[in-house]
């Protein structure tokens, strides 16, 4: 099996890199500006070029504040994009993985008898911003052009490269006090856990759409706390409300995903979230 792995140079493309390697299996790393998502010739060039059995697309614009003042840029690249590569892979029957988000959802959770739970891969999506717009539209047309597909949604992503775990332990570098959004709810996930997932995944034909996040669950204030607890960082963290902490893109309230296909498959392999961070923590210490 030989993989074509997209936006290699992001968070999720440096580990599925870094695992790829470890495994031995062949492969094939491209992002911008080589591999450019809205060009479809120049993609179609690539990959008659690699010639090979999976794609990953990795790539896209995830600068949500980013999203809402360049839609069109957004639409092209997380929505378009996906689907002239879907369209691609389908034509020389390539196994396609694209890597979606939770802002596809409303934020809200799902309400059963009283109470919020998680959302599954069945539940209906209502995407709020244009992130989630665009990467909806994404989702869409990568199932309507794609033979053979698999779309991993994901949430509160963090490994080799920009992410709350390093700001906060920036932040805490000259600062004795922090404010932190304690209302939003959604579950830390980390890289090397959605690689192991992704990797397991194209191993098998169970194609359709999935859900990858560390289990458990908890407010950016609760993460933030217990990086500062296991750093050993003493430093005064408040808990504020969205509201106190105004943003230019409303963020979801709740993003906890349930990782019930991977779950039926026996591939659930995400940790704790604590855990995942223990790990993490660890390998910051030795870089």
């Amino acid at each position: 099996m030989k993989i074509l792995l997209t936006g290699c140079g992001g968070q999720l493309g440096r580990e599925l890199t870094r695992q790829l390697k470890q495994k031995g299996t062949p492969f094939a790393g491209y992002d911008i500006p080589e591999f450019d998502i809205t060009d479809k010739a120049a993609m179609a060039a690539i990959i008659d070029r690699e010639n090979p059995d999976v794609v990953i697309n990795c790539g896209a614009m995830t600068n949500v504040d980013g999203c809402e003042t360049q839609e069109a840029a957004a639409t092209a690249i997380n929505g378009e994009g996906p689907g002239k590569l879907a369209e691609l892979t389908a034509e020389r029957d390539i196994v396609l993985v694209h890597v979606s988000t939770d802002y596809v959802f409303d934020g809200k959770g799902i309400s059963e008898n009283g109470r919020i739970r998680p959302y599954t891969e069945a539940d209906p999506i209502d995407p709020q911003t244009v992130y989630g717009k665009s990467k909806a539209l994404g989702e869409k047309l990568v199932k309507e052009n794609a033979e053979k597909y698999f779309i991993v949604r994901t949430a509160w992503l963090y490994g080799d490269g920009h992410n709350f775990v390093k700001t906060m332990l920036k932040l805490a570098e000259n600062h004795d006090k922090l404010t932190v959004v304690a209302d939003q709810v959604g579950s830390p996930t980390s890289t090397v856990d959605l690689a192991r997932a992704i990797l397991a995944l194209i191993e098998t034909d169970a194609y359709g759409i999935y859900h990858g996040t560390c289990e458990g669950m908890c407010s950016w204030y609760d993460f933030a706390c217990e990086i500062f607890k296991l750093k050993g960082i003493d430093i005064d963290v408040a808990p504020v409300t969205s509201e106190e902490y105004p943003s230019k893109t409303p963020r979801p309230k709740y993003s906890v995903l349930e990782n019930a296909g991977l779950a039926a498959l026996g591939l659930n392999v995400f940790r704790p979230w604590r855990d995942a961070l223990v790990d993490y923590l660890n390998w910051l210490d030795e870089s």
